[in-house]
């Protein structure tokens, strides 16, 4: 079988693989390299749990090849935390209760992270439409709000997130 090699930088770590070319990003990211934060859900595009960060941006892993991917910098649930710290979006999620199942997480918190970083503050009808692509099957959604405007005021305020182990616990 035909393969290529692709190296793409995850979560900070420069990674290379040989991969067939019709791999989705979402099993190189699960099975060749172990992260299973990023969820399978629909395998369509339309629930969002695979919801990673390509060079930024948010994209839904199960929609792309992994050889699309090729020199990109992608960011899964696993690199929101930083020097120790939980990103705000994570310690959000766990003050706020936005959380149920965990399932639609990982890919909120990614959702969530870009909506903070394009825009520090973002009204909740954009919280809102920044999470339609989301679907979360349990918790209607506004423990979620809640927990992004917890987010944004934290990353607003510049203080560090709370040291990981500190008994936050983040579903991934």
């Amino acid at each position: 079988m035909e393969t290529q090699t692709v190296s793409i930088r995850v979560n900070g770590k420069a990674t290379s693989q040989e991969v067939e070319p019709r791999l989705l990003l979402v099993h190189y990211l699960r099975d060749k390299l172990n992260l299973t934060g990023t969820h399978i859900g629909c395998d369509t595009g339309q629930c969002g749990a695979c919801t990673v960060l390509l060079d930024g941006r948010s994209v839904k892993s199960c929609m792309l090849l992994a050889v699309q991917a090729d020199s990109a910098d992608v960011t899964t649930v696993e690199g929101l935390a930083a020097d120790g710290r939980y990103h705000p979006v994570q310690e959000g999620f766990w003050e706020k209760h936005g959380l149920q199942c965990g399932f639609c997480t990982p890919g909120l918190l990614i959702t969530a992270a870009q909506l903070i970083n394009d825009e520090p503050d973002p009204s909740e009808t954009q919280i809102r439409e920044a999470i339609e692509g989301n679907i979360c099957r349990c918790t209607g959604y506004q423990n979620i709000v809640e927990a992004i405007k917890y987010a944004v005021q934290k990353a607003r305020s510049g203080e560090p997130g709370q040291p990981i182990g500190s008994g936050v616990t983040v579903a991934q």
